[in-house]
């Protein structure tokens, strides 16, 4: 029997309402790995559960790196794209049933819907529905992207982002922001403590695609871009702390 999720005190306010929070494939398997690591899936459930415990109503998007890559095989020719992504979709629904069972190991009640049907293991995605389990304090993990081929878990993440009037979209990475260029090569890269959605598409920074960036601009939803591996991370940009880079609608690009 699941231990159930420490009470809120209605007095603390949270930051953010409601957030989205986009995880990679990546980041369930152990280094230049593939697979679920179960250090690391019990490690990246502890930091949700935290983070829930807040009083934020909390959603999640997985991708399915770690499973499998639909956009290789595509490029080797061996599948056509469309059902090469299809089978990154069901990658990602993978992923969100084990993190599913390891949030309500953790105590926190936990819900998967994907875009794709598999009734058999996870609910559709109703977006009435989806509002429901958000406001009994359940974390909904989104699966299987936006059920289209041709489109990233980036995308899905906007796009249930918009669905459920979340305040926030938290990308979670493995560096501490946005940068000028790739800090892993540059030393003289630079970390922007904010940056708009316009300068985010013109300067073609690849943390999100573009498509995800120019929706989030359009419903005027906010993007934090942090790094998920620092023990805390999580819950502490739910809280709203200042970390990461924010991509804002208005004027940005400081560092």
């Amino acid at each position: 029997m699941n231990t159930p999720a420490e009470p809120v005190n209605p007095s603390d306010k949270p930051h953010y309402h409601r957030a989205l929070l986009k995880i990679s494939g990546e980041s369930f398997c152990a280094k230049d790995g593939f697979g679920i690591d179960s250090k690391e899936l019990k490690l990246i459930a502890g930091e949700i559960a935290e983070a829930a415990r807040q009083g934020t109503e909390l959603a999640v998007v997985v991708g399915g790196g770690n499973i499998i890559r639909g956009a290789t095989l595509a490029e080797e020719g061996l599948i056509p794209q469309a059902i090469a992504d299809q089978m990154g979709m069901l990658g990602t629904v993978v992923n969100a049933l084990a993190l599913k069972e390891a949030l309500e190991t953790a105590g926190v009640p936990a819900r998967v819907m994907s875009a794709l049907m598999v009734s058999s293991v996870a609910e559709h995605f109703i977006r009435g529905r989806a509002l429901r389990h958000l406001e009994k304090g359940r974390v909904v993990i989104f699966a299987a992207g936006t059920g289209n081929p041709f489109s990233t878990t980036d995308s899905g993440a906007s796009l249930r982002a918009s669905e459920i009037g979340a305040s926030v979209v938290l990308k979670a990475t493995k560096v501490d922001g946005i940068y000028d260029k790739d800090p892993n090569k540059f030393d003289d890269a630079v970390r922007y403590d904010s940056i708009t959605f316009d300068e985010a598409i013109e300067r073609d920074l690849k943390v999100m695609d573009v498509g995800s960036f120019a929706q989030c601009r359009a419903q005027n939803i906010p993007i934090v871009v942090f790094d998920m591996k620092k023990p805390g991370n999580i819950a502490r940009v739910v809280q709203g702390e200042d970390i990461g880079t924010r991509v804002v609608v208005g004027v940005g690009g400081s560092s």
